[in-house]
């Protein structure tokens, strides 16, 4: 862990050393690797989120089945819950991508 913010931040003292075409070539870079890193772990933790999600629905289901209808409706509305805080990560990865206000 030492060494990577070790090498992020010697890169990021380069990177304002440099000149501003290269700064700016360097923040792309970085941009990219959030955008990734923050995808990436965005849809790993909605899968988890949907997985317990179901997991949670059919269990009750298999205890009672007579709520089988209400506990869908509401497993189908958690979903799309989770399912949203991964596109908002996709937002801001794009606005990070293309529209960062941080490039000169």
């Amino acid at each position: 862990m030492k060494k990577i913010l070790f090498l992020m931040v010697a890169l990021t003292a380069a990177a304002f050393a440099a000149e501003v075409e290269v700064a700016n070539q360097t923040l792309k870079a970085y941009s990219m690797i959030a955008a990734g890193v923050g995808l990436g772990l965005a849809a790993l933790g909605g899968a988890i989120g949907m997985g317990h999600t179901a997991a949670a629905t059919i269990a009750g289901t298999a205890r009672n089945p007579g709520l089988g209808g209400k506990l869908m409706t509401t497993m189908f509305i958690a979903l799309a819950m989770i399912e949203a805080q991964v596109i908002y990560t996709l937002v801001i990865a794009l606005i990070a991508l293309y529209a960062n206000p941080y490039l000169g």
